[in-house]
């Protein structure tokens, strides 16, 4: 079968012919339907060889969907032809976090060497995928998989991250949204739909900018020096109550900082280069300011992001690639030129 796999460390993905995985125990074979392309498979193809913490080569892509093709032994929970989701963040199942779906913050999975799918473990961007357990499958019925597959990170992702501030995003509070890729443009969306607030967007262009109106956010400012005057322009003194940062450099991160208000949240959701750090402490921001860097999100998360979208509430802008030119969407990612998420369709 076909794959596209990170071969050589800080070299191009590259299209191979591989052979077609079986399902073993416990496990379920999946023929992908639909696969996304995400800014963490670039973080990684540009880490050092000493933190990968995995083998070479790897099939990519940790956003998938597909058609469940073949049970192996012990599997009753599901059955063939089911269309899914994968749940991206694969845990132990036992510990403390795994008992409440929250697989994200498994705290054995770096003991017992579980690795997500894409980034450890076998990918999606293939024509076949095994699933280690039915348990980390979303049932999505007649949803189309090509709109829907981005839910698995570029959904899931900012939901939970705004979940985390929803206490705070009442009638006449700010939420600024820094970034409105792939993830940012859905965080717009989902902030439109769950709370009452005023959603303040930032990005680097005009066309970004139109962009993030065109999807939900009242107001667009330029992410430049004078983003955080800019801002303030439109809160007021009191700041943002709720900022979140889907870039997570050191500028966008600063910005992060200078908008929040008084017991506002600060969510750092990008991964940036790895390098980039808020500075915290009694004079360096406002009083009672949370920062947080949340990972992914959980199983239970990601079943209610199914049912928003069988509502019809979210509209995920997606450009498509077949799998053989799917290594140019990962060119047109590092270029930045993406407009909102890539997805491969075998």
């Amino acid at each position: 079968m076909k794959a596209i796999q990170y071969v050589r460390v800080g070299e191009a993905p590259e299209l191979n012919e591989i052979e077609k995985p079986a399902p073993g125990p416990g496990q379920v074979l999946l023929e992908i339907t639909a696969a996304g392309v995400c800014h963490s498979d670039d973080f990684v193809m540009n880490a050092p060889a000493d933190q990968l913490g995995f083998p070479l080569p790897l099939t990519l892509g940790h956003e998938g969907a597909g058609r469940i093709a073949e049970l192996g032994p012990g599997v009753d929970t599901v059955e063939v032809g089911m269309n899914v989701l994968v749940y991206g963040p694969w845990g132990c199942g036992v510990c403390w976090f795994c008992s409440q779906g929250v697989e994200n913050y498994c705290s054995r999975a770096e003991q017992l060497g579980i690795f997500p799918p894409g980034l450890g473990a076998p990918g999606a961007i293939a024509e076949y995928m095994v699933v280690d357990s039915p348990r980390h499958l979303v049932p999505i019925g007649e949803l189309d998989p090509i709109k829907t597959v981005p839910l698995t990170d570029a959904g899931l992702t900012p939901y939970h991250a705004i979940k985390l501030s929803l206490p705070k995003l009442v009638p006449g509070a700010n939420a600024v949204v820094i970034g409105a890729g792939g993830l940012g443009h859905v965080g717009i969306q989902l902030l439109r739909h769950l709370t009452p607030a005023r959603v303040i967007a930032l990005d680097v262009t005009e066309d970004k900018l139109e962009f993030a109106e065109s999807v939900g956010a009242h107001e667009v400012v330029l992410s430049d020096e004078n983003a955080v005057a800019n801002v303030r322009k439109i809160t007021g003194s009191a700041g943002a109550q709720a900022v979140f940062d889907f870039v997570g450099y050191q500028p966008t991160i600063d910005t992060a900082m200078g908008v929040v208000g008084t017991a506002g949240d600060v969510t750092i959701v990008g991964l940036g280069d790895g390098k980039a750090a808020a500075k915290v402490g009694f004079w360096a921001q406002p009083y009672e300011v949370a920062v947080r860097s949340p990972y992914w999100g959980t199983r239970n998360e990601l079943i209610e992001l199914v049912d928003l979208a069988h509502r019809g509430v979210l509209d995920v802008a997606v450009e498509t690639f077949d799998l053989d030119n799917g290594v140019e969407a990962y060119r047109r990612l590092a270029a930045g030129n993406l407009k909102g998420r890539a997805v491969i369709v075998p």
